[in-house]
């Protein structure tokens, strides 16, 4: 049984429409995913009708949206089943996510000599932030290593972990690789030796019902415009028992309990991390793709991603001279790949005449190019309202373009 795609795809209207004189075929939902009506209905009322800065006033609008952002961090706080909403912190991104707990993580538990874990197949920004807070704090980098297959060797990290180890920061899927690391099993393991984990979940939250309780993460942190919601917003969840030990990442306006020239204290959580006015327009936009998301059934949705990936992937094999980089046995909908003889950004731009929409370059994943020695890739990754019909035509489209070099 799969989901009424063409119901699904009404709520979608951008993608009802012709690139280059042909039907677009929308596959980088890894990059940013297209956004229902449903968000954009609600983010526009109060861009058009409801419009005042949060927490600052005891006017109509001011009331009203405060009362929507903070009606909002609890539909996250339930979607991640997180234990509180103060665990909470909308963030604009996983980015900026990230760059907080390693430079609040930083200051507060890393010195000298500390050690800090992440592994080879991260996302840029999970090592960049880690790196800075390392040169910073005169600490080391240690890397994880992936295989050839795209699975990470987490048989390694026994050896990784030490009495110096501070934090391990780990992806829940690449975004290169497609790879569903075991995020669970190697948490539990961290946890064994006391070592915290921070989870970068920008690919895994928009495939995956989330439940921070059950990972017993400390950290998990993703993006919304990944998961059919807005672009500038996303959210950092946090156990308390750190949070609260943490110092301000930002300062500003909102952080604060009471400043005085001589000495300022600052706010509880999750306001001491939320400096300035937030995007709260995005974090209403937010939580109406986490509404749009709990009225779709996860599990029969998780299915049919699965059966567009194995169809591409059944498809794209079939192409001689085409190359997959990463064929983990646990992957979500992303396929990385080179043909042979063609340059990827030829092949992405040739595709984009023809209106199917790829991805193409390093990916943000400089070591995971150099793993493979190529210095770029084609990426093809799918969503819900993906169909199997537009699997048919980018097989058929990639056949062309290879009979044409």
């Amino acid at each position: 049984m799969i989901p009424d795609i063409s119901k699904i795809r009404k709520d979608f209207p951008i993608l009802d429409q012709k690139v280059n004189g042909k039907p677009l075929i929308y596959l980088d939902n890894a990059a940013t995913s297209q956004r229902p009506l449903q968000v954009i209905d609600r983010m526009n009322e109060f861009s058009l009708r409801i419009n005042g800065n949060i927490h600052r006033a005891t006017h109509f609008f001011a009331n009203k949206t405060t009362e929507a952002y903070e009606n909002g961090r609890e539909t996250l706080r339930s979607y991640l089943n997180a234990e509180e909403t103060a665990e909470i912190i909308f963030t604009h991104g996983a980015t900026e996510s990230i760059n907080l707990v390693a430079h609040a993580f930083g200051d507060a538990f890393i010195s000298p000599g500390d050690e800090v874990i992440v592994t080879e197949m991260e996302h840029h920004a999970n090592i960049v932030p880690w790196q800075m807070m390392c040169q910073r704090r005169g600490a080391i980098l240690k890397v994880l290593p992936f295989g050839d297959n795209g699975v990470l060797q987490d048989d390694q990290l026994d050896n990784l972990i030490n009495e110096k180890t501070r934090i391990l920061a780990i992806t829940h899927v690449s975004n290169a690789l497609g790879s569903v690391n075991p995020i669970a099993e190697i948490i539990s393991k961290a946890h064994s030796k006391n070592v915290p984990v921070l989870i970068d979940g920008a690919q895994g939250a928009p495939h995956f019902k989330i439940d921070v309780q059950a990972l017993d993460c400390d950290f998990y942190a993703f993006s919304g415009h990944k998961m059919y919601g807005p672009t500038g917003i996303g959210v950092l969840y946090g156990k308390r028992k750190w949070l609260d030990r943490l110092p301000p990442f930002f300062g500003g306006g909102e952080m604060i309990e009471r400043v005085k020239f001589e000495k300022t204290t600052f706010n509880e959580i999750p306001y001491k991390f939320e400096a300035g006015t937030p995007n709260y327009v995005g974090a209403i936009g937010l939580a109406a793709a986490v509404d749009y998301l709990n009225n779709m059934d996860s599990t029969l949705v998780s299915s049919y991603e699965h059966d567009l990936l194995t169809e591409a992937t059944i498809r794209l094999k079939q192409i001689e001279g085409l190359r997959i980089f990463g064929e983990a046995p646990h992957k979500a909908g992303v396929i990385s790949f080179n043909i042979e003889g063609i340059h990827p950004f030829d092949l992405g731009t040739l595709l984009d005449q023809m209106g199917i929409a790829v991805r193409t370059g390093r990916l943000c994943a400089d070591p995971v190019m150099d793993h493979y020695g190529v210095e770029n890739m084609v990426r093809a990754s799918f969503a819900f309202y993906n169909t199997i019909e537009e699997i048919e035509t980018f097989y058929k489209a990639l056949i062309r373009l290879k009979g044409m070099f």
